[in-house]
């Protein structure tokens, strides 16, 4: 089934919202936006999209505005990301509320309002692999260090949700770090910011595996997925690449200085347990799956060959 759905899409106003309206309404789609505020949505009404103004923790709102649009497939991108990743660890608390309690509340509407397919935003980079990259039977770390380990069982707790939908369809998309526009990962984003000012090291060797994916085929494998078979894909692109690499590869791409090296134990010192996992550990995953089933052709990594 392709083209002409109902979508209702939860987090509109996120980093992946206008690219995945885009894609949406390009695919011949009709689609509802939910926000919680007006900032941004007349974008979004330009492209072709409904917007409702909703606040996800409101129960009785979410299904009101999704009976309303007698949504298909609900597609929830609910974040309370900060512009800036080194203010993450103080935002947490909010995100994962939303994503739990907001996306509960949509989660539950979706089901009574009868909707067919529910996608979810779920991690590509904090699987935990034995050795290799993750496929999508990897766990999430939620034995990494404490806060890494927070995130990863907030994810895990999201797809055990999904795995709880009933007669409606679940499909998690695993995406990797968002790179691209108006995301932490591009010239002009806060981690570019971060390394032109030398604050972020190689630890130790640097290899902790990062799989990152650009916004905008992380759109394109979310349309995919209206039609492709429910289940968990891995949305990442075809470079997982060690810290040790990438970073200093980022570095000369916005313009940087090659940034800093510090050992594993100075690094715990000055930046915490937690940078020093997404140094060294992270694994990166493996997109085989969704380029088999989803049809998935991710660019390169945009800074590899800098």
């Amino acid at each position: 089934m392709t083209g002409d759905m109902r979508i209702f899409l939860a987090g509109v106003g996120g980093a992946i919202g206008p690219p995945l309206v885009a894609a949406l309404i390009r695919d011949g789609h009709t689609v509802t936006g939910m926000n919680r505020d007006a900032a941004g949505t007349q974008k979004l009404v330009d492209m072709g999209a409904s917007v409702v103004l909703v606040d996800g923790f409101d129960a009785a709102a979410v299904e009101q505005a999704v009976r309303r649009s007698q949504a298909e497939v609900v597609i929830d991108q609910l974040t309370a990301l900060p512009r800036d990743p080194a203010r993450y660890a103080a935002a947490f608390a909010g995100d994962r509320r939303l994503r739990l309690e907001g996306g509960g509340n949509l989660h539950r509407a979706a089901r009574a309002a009868g909707v067919r397919r529910y996608i979810q935003q779920a991690s590509g980079f904090l699987l935990k692999a034995d050795t290799g990259l993750a496929d999508e039977s990897a766990p999430l770390a939620t034995d990494a260090s404490a806060g890494v380990a927070a995130t990863a069982q907030m994810y895990a707790d999201v797809e055990a949700r999904l795995l709880d939908s009933g007669e409606m369809e679940g499909t998690a998309l695993r995406y990797g770090f968002f790179y691209g526009p108006n995301t932490w990962y591009s010239p002009e984003g806060a981690a570019a910011d971060h390394v032109r000012r030398q604050e972020t090291p190689v630890i130790g060797r640097g290899d902790g595996v990062w799989s990152f994916v650009h916004i905008e085929d992380a759109a394109r494998a979310t349309v995919a997925a209206l039609s492709a078979p429910p289940g968990i894909y891995n949305v990442v692109d075809d470079d997982p690449a060690p810290v040790g690499r990438w970073l200093p590869a980022f570095a000369r791409w916005v313009g940087a200085p090659p940034p800093p090296q510090m050992s594993e134990s100075e690094a715990r010192a000055a930046v915490g347990e937690d940078a020093v996992y997404y140094g060294t550990k992270l694994s990166g995953a493996s997109n085989a799956k969704a380029r088999r089933t989803l049809a998935f052709e991710p660019r390169r990594l945009q800074w590899l060959d800098q």
